[in-house]
């Protein structure tokens, strides 16, 4: 191999710099906007295995199918029996499947930040114009838009199924439409908690039985106080219980904001100030969940 002219006439115990081409590069940079949608939309894809690999679809769009599943039923049975209404209010369809979104959370939360957390890919984000609220941000609304694609599509597809059997227009358009805000309430806060639980552990083996032990033992305790204090020897105020869990907090607000008949059980809401409390207990979860996020990749 060649010695290049300038080594061979540098004093010796001296270093040479060889011009080999490298040249900066010179295009346009897109900036943090760009970076922060970037890694919204892989983190959406992400969730549901889209670009993974196919075992990583697997659990995703088996959930998203045993969502839409029991809507295509109950429209095809109201159709067949030729009914004037659902059997089914939209947002009692996401009440009843509340178990599938939390499950879908918990396999899902950990896939959106364990990973990085585990395998320290996370100051490669920060080495960018990406800051850490947009790192937490694009996270956050991915989770949420993921959950939002879960739980809208079956009322979607109920709202659909009723105005082809010819049910009434305006007041299948109007429960349809409490049904969107219900799944945009189970998104926004289950997304918050979720997140929160997942980014605590490298590990997402632990992240996802932190999420499913916090969804369980929160609906266990809300639904166990709702009995104390509904029985016989009950000292009133069992609405109160529902404030005790994410899911009973979100059937709660959403049967106070959506002026919902009464019904009893965990989720309940008779009276206003259960529901204005129901809608500052959501603040303050969803607020006090986005700045321990913060808190949490702050050291990075």
């Amino acid at each position: 191999m060649p010695v290049p002219p300038e080594a061979a006439t540098a004093p010796p115990g001296t270093g040479v710099i060889h011009d080999i081409g490298y040249r900066p590069y010179t295009g346009p940079r897109l900036g943090r906007a760009h970076a922060a949608r970037a890694l919204f939309v892989q983190s959406l894809r992400a969730s549901y295995g889209l670009g993974r690999s196919a075992r990583s679809k697997v659990l995703p769009m088996l959930l998203l199918g045993a969502m839409c599943a029991p809507a295509l039923i109950v429209v095809a049975l109201a159709v067949m029996t030729r009914q004037d209404e659902l059997p089914v209010d939209y947002p009692g369809y996401l009440a009843n499947t509340s178990i599938l979104t939390g499950i879908f959370l918990a396999a899902q939360a950990p896939v959106m930040l364990s990973r990085d957390l585990r395998f320290m890919t996370v100051p490669l984000y920060f080495s960018r114009p990406l800051t850490r609220t947009d790192y937490v941000r694009a996270k956050t609304a991915a989770m949420t838009a993921a959950l939002l694609v879960l739980t809208a599509l079956p009322v979607v597809i109920l709202y659909a199924g009723a105005l082809l059997a010819g049910m009434p227009v305006g007041h299948n358009t109007a429960h349809a439409l409490y049904g969107l805000g219900t799944a945009l309430l189970y998104s926004v806060l289950y997304a918050s908690v979720g997140l929160v639980v997942a980014a605590a552990t490298p590990r997402r083996g632990f992240g996802v039985a932190a999420v499913i032990g916090v969804l369980i033992v929160s609906t266990t305790v809300a639904g166990i106080t709702w009995a104390l204090l509904d029985g016989p020897g009950g000292s009133g105020g069992a609405d109160w219980a529902s404030l005790l869990s994410p899911s009973t907090l979100v059937d709660a607000l959403s049967g106070w904001v959506f002026r919902l008949p009464h019904q009893d059980g965990p989720g309940s809401v008779s009276s206003g100030a259960v529901g204005a409390a129901a809608l500052l207990e959501f603040a303050a979860v969803a607020a006090a969940c986005h700045l321990l996020l913060l808190r949490r990749y702050r050291k990075f």
